[in-house]
């Protein structure tokens, strides 16, 4: 068994699908893996604003603003200024977003559980332990999200 831990992971991101440029083509919607992770954080909160999501999955504001710029010209996120502040937009999956979001969900459960059907019960809680155990130490680490150089 491979003890490097960084081609551990490399592996494990390329298996994933983390590396690829789109996540998923749903109806007429081609997704990237980017937009796919801004929308399940959308979905995930509630009324978030955009610095809020940007802050959540590392990505500095410009690039997310572009990011949402194509979400919201393919009408799955609606961007609206808070009326008290109207510098801060508040962003929301369209009905549209919110049935595509669906759908990945769907396309990624229905994966995790095809991937976890080769293990056993005590394999699955192990793995899942050792995945949240990995993310709190990552958490603490001071070089964590941090560029490197």
């Amino acid at each position: 068994m491979e003890s490097n831990p960084r081609e551990l992971l490399q592996m494990t991101a390329r298996l994933f699908g983390l590396l690829n440029k789109n996540c998923c083509n749903i109806g007429e919607y081609e997704i990237s893996t980017i937009q796919s992770h801004i929308m399940y954080e959308i979905n995930r909160q509630h009324e978030p604003s955009m610095q809020q999501i940007a802050d959540e999955i590392g990505m500095d504001i410009t690039t997310f603003s572009r990011q949402i710029q194509t979400l919201t010209k393919k009408k799955l996120v609606k961007k609206t200024a808070l009326p008290e502040d109207r510098r801060v937009y508040i962003l929301q999956l369209t009905e549209e977003g919110q049935s595509v979001s669906s759908t990945i969900d769907k396309i990624m459960n229905d994966y995790l559980e095809d991937v976890f059907s080769h293990m056993n019960e005590f394999e699955k809680e192990t793995v899942l332990r050792s995945i949240q155990l990995l993310n709190t130490s990552m958490l603490k680490s001071k070089m964590c999200c941090t560029p490197m150089g």
